[in-house]
């Protein structure tokens, strides 16, 4: 048995002094000591055991930590480790019987006592290392958001993207060097940040207030079809939110989506929760630019968009829990690839609007059973100076599901 020879240790800004008396003794018995240059620069000049500065790609860090396996290592990590921290990382490649964990408040516990905010109240993000289009997700009137800042500039990039989205009112307060005796509070709006003498290490706190006349984007499927740029290659609104609620995703979960158009179903499957996935393959490339534009946009910049005509692309994916297929499906071989790489217990979900696409889904339903839904939407519209029902195009929706 390998006992516990990694010690993750949160240090918040008053250093050494702050540690308890177990993580002081993790500390002091260690014989190697893991942190980036702030946080060794926190020890005594006198101390000449072996350092390892974290380096870029961080995964050369952890080989080396794991080549130390058996002796006493101590990582010194900021504030809580499992807050968006190196302990997540780290638990990922050791096993936790061999780990202590001994955490710091976090920064977004730090803010809190100091705006008197509610943690459970509050949307929590990092942008440490991720694209800043993440917020746009986040992003709703009366929405509270905690977010850990890249650098100096990140308040100043957060600012301006509220103001774009029409949330220039928003109040931004900035938080420096929390628990340390040169903590500082900077605070304005959105619209009028211009600060730009930062501490690199920082938080950032928003309260979002839209401005008058501002439409906020609903936080479940079904966004308006004005909130995406497309070439009419669109799954209308009513549609999508019946196909979201089909395919039901669930946190974590990967999805597929073949023929994706502009994006909109794995925008707003990955919208649905901060951990769903999905890969959206596209053969056209002007949608493929309006794929990567609305992802940006609606706060999934993380959206893997794959160029290609289906079902060549799709062989060497990450197995999917669920696939949509919006366009394509009359393609030769579709079926069986996509059928044959869906996890077990995973729903395949196709909609078509031509003769060809239902006789292609009735093929496919001969093989695997399922069920078939007829969507047909309507919309009163002008007719003169009265109104009239119009009606859009009906839907075919064949769903099964692989047991």
């Amino acid at each position: 048995m390998i006992d516990k020879w990694l010690a993750i240790v949160g240090i918040g800004e008053d250093g050494l002094a702050g540690l308890s008396a177990i993580a002081r003794s993790l500390v002091d018995r260690a014989e190697i000591i893991v942190g980036g240059d702030r946080h060794l620069a926190m020890l005594s000049s006198q101390d000449q055991r072996p350092k390892i500065t974290w380096a870029s790609p961080i995964s050369a860090s952890i080989a080396e930590i794991i080549q130390h396996r058996g002796k006493a290592v101590c990582v010194l990590a900021s504030g809580d480790p499992m807050c968006y921290g190196i302990g997540v990382t780290l638990t990922r490649q050791i096993p936790l019987s061999e780990i202590t964990i001994i955490p710091a408040p976090s920064a977004f516990s730090l803010a809190c006592a100091r705006l008197g905010w509610s943690l459970m109240e509050v949307e929590t993000l990092s942008l440490c290392g991720r694209p800043a289009a993440l917020i746009q997700a986040y992003i709703y009137p009366g929405a509270r958001l905690l977010i850990l800042s890249a650098n100096q500039d990140t308040p100043a990039t957060v600012a301006q993207i509220l103001t774009q989205r029409g949330y220039g009112n928003s109040k931004i307060t900035v938080l420096e060097r929390m628990g340390g005796t040169q903590e500082r509070m900077r605070e304005s709006t959105a619209a009028t940040w211009n600060e730009t003498d930062i501490a690199a290490l920082n938080a950032i706190a928003v309260d979002c207030i839209a401005d008058s006349g501002v439409v906020s984007l609903p936080r479940v499927p079904g966004l308006p079809d004005n909130a995406y740029h497309h070439d009419g290659q669109l799954t209308k609104h009513e549609v999508r939110a019946i196909t979201l609620a089909t395919l039901a995703p669930t946190p974590g979960q990967l999805l597929w989506d073949v023929g994706a158009g502009c994006g909109s179903i794995s925008i707003e499957w990955m919208r649905s929760d901060p951990r769903c996935q999905a890969i959206a393959i596209e053969q056209n490339s002007t949608r493929l630019g309006y794929i990567a534009d609305n992802a940006a946009a609606l706060g999934v910049p993380n959206l893997q968009i794959i160029a290609g005509k289906a079902p060549n692309p799709l062989k060497d994916l990450p197995q999917p829990d669920a696939i949509f297929i919006g366009g394509g499906v009359t393609a030769d071989g579709l079926f069986d690839i996509c059928w044959s790489a869906l996890k077990p217990g995973g729903k395949l979900v196709a909609n078509v609007v031509t003769i060809e696409g239902e006789q292609t889904l009735f093929k496919w339903y001969e093989q695997v059973g399922g069920n078939f839904t007829r969507i047909a939407i309507q919309r009163a519209e002008p007719i003169g100076k009265f109104l009239g029902w119009r009606a859009m195009a009906p839907v075919t929706q064949w769903v099964a599901q692989k047991l």
